[in-house]
C-alpha cells in the first residue's frame, strides 16, 4: 500500500504547479507598445494582464447590453421593433377621423357656396342646405316571403326545446344577493345622465365627466375584449371573479389589450365620444353577473 500512497502524493504535487501556473498566466504583465513603423519610435505604451483584458471586455459588454435594453424599453425607438406599439395611437387615429369628418363637412359647405354662386350669376334660386342623397323607393308589396318545409320543422323543433326552459334571461328585477358583498371601484366620477333600463334595451349607466378623464377598472380581472366597433367605438370588457363582467364603451383611447390582467382602480382607457350611438363625451358602463345585466348604481356610487 505504501508505493500507491507515494504515487498519489506525486500526482497531487504535479497538479499544484498547474493551478499555480494558470493563475500566474492570468496575472502576468504584458507590455503593449504602439510604434511608428517608419522610425520604430514608441508612441504609446500600456501594461496589461490577461485578467484585466477579460474584466474590461466583460464590463464593456455589460454596458452595451444595458444601454440597448434602456433604448428599447424607455425611448421611442421601441416603436420600430415588431410587437411594440404606441399607446396613444388609437387616440391619434380617432383625432384624425374627427378632422377628416370636419374636412368633409367643410368641403360640402364650400361646394354648396360655389353652386349657389353659379345660380346667382345665372339668375336662379339658391339652395340653403346641401341636397340630400337621392333615395330609391322600393315597392315592398310585391315581395312575397314564404317558409320552406325544412325551415318550419327547424322552428318547431327549437320552440319545443326552449319552451320549458326554467332560465328566464329577461328577468332582471331580482338582483343577485351575493354582489352586495363585492367592493366595486368606481370606474369614473361624474354625473349620471341615463340610468339602467333593461326594458328599453339600455343595459348600463351613462356617466358624463370632463374630456379625456381616466377610466379605471372596477375590479381585478382579465381583459377579454379590447377593440373598436362602429356603434359604440372603443370598448373594453373585463372578466372578474364570481362570473362578473364589466364593460366600458365610447372610450376615446384604450390602454389595455386582450389577455392583460388589471387591478381594481388601474387606468384602462379615457372618456370619449367614439361610435355612432354616442351623444357626447361620456362612459357607458355595464355590469353583468351570470350572463345577465344588473344595475350598476345599486352597487357603485358614481
Amino acid at each position: 500500500m505504501q508505493p500507491i500512497f507515494i504515487e498519489e502524493m506525486a500526482k497531487n504535487d504535479k497538479s499544484k504547479p498547474k493551478k499555480q501556473k494558470l493563475g500566474h498566466k492570468l496575472k502576468r504583465r504584458y507590455k503593449l507598445v504602439i510604434m511608428d513603423e517608419s522610425t520604430f519610435e514608441e508612441k504609446v505604451r500600456f501594461r496589461v494582464t490577461r485578467l484585466g483584458v477579460i474584466v474590461v471586455t466583460g464590463s464593456i459588454a455589460v454596458l452595451l447590453i444595458t444601454l440597448t435594453v434602456y433604448l428599447i424599453a424607455f425611448t421611442p425607438l421601441r416603436e420600430y421593433i415588431p410587437g411594440y406599439t404606441d399607446i396613444t395611437l388609437p387616440k391619434k387615429i380617432y383625432d384624425l377621423q374627427q378632422k377628416a369628418d370636419s374636412l368633409e363637412r367643410e368641403f360640402k359647405r364650400q361646394d354648396l357656396f360655389i353652386q349657389n354662386l353659379k345660380k346667382i350669376i345665372a339668375g336662379q334660386d339658391i339652395t340653403e342646405v346641401p341636397p340630400e342623397p337621392v333615395q330609391v323607393n322600393y315597392n315592398y308589396d310585391t315581395i312575397s316571403i314564404s317558409h320552406s318545409r325544412e325551415d318550419s320543422i327547424l322552428r318547431a323543433e327549437y320552440e319545443t326545446m326552449s319552451k320549458y326552459n326554467l332560465h328566464q334571461s329577461e328577468n332582471y328585477s331580482a338582483e343577485p344577493a351575493m354582489l352586495g358583498g363585492v367592493n366595486f371601484f368606481p370606474p369614473l366620477h361624474g354625473i349620471v345622465t341615463r340610468h339602467f333600463d333593461a326594458a328599453d334595451g339600455h343595459y348600463g349607466t351613462d356617466i358624463v365627466a370632463g374630456g379625456n378623464e381616466a377610466i379605471k377598472a372596477t375590479l381585478d380581472g382579465t381583459v377579454i375584449f379590447s377593440d373598436w366597433t362602429l356603434e359604440t367605438g372603443y370598448i373594453i370588457g373585463i372578466q372578474h371573479k364570481n362570473n362578473i363582467i364589466s364593460v366600458y364603451k365610447h372610450n376615446s383611447a384604450i390602454l389595455k389589450h386582450e389577455g392583460t390582467f388589471v387591478k381594481a382602480g388601474e387606468i384602462i382607457s379615457f372618456v370619449g365620444a367614439s361610435g355612432e350611438l354616442t351623444t357626447g363625451p361620456h362612459l357607458h358602463f355595464e355590469l353583468w353577473f351570470n350572463g345577465n345585466p344588473v344595475d350598476p348604481e345599486k352597487f357603485i356610487e358614481f
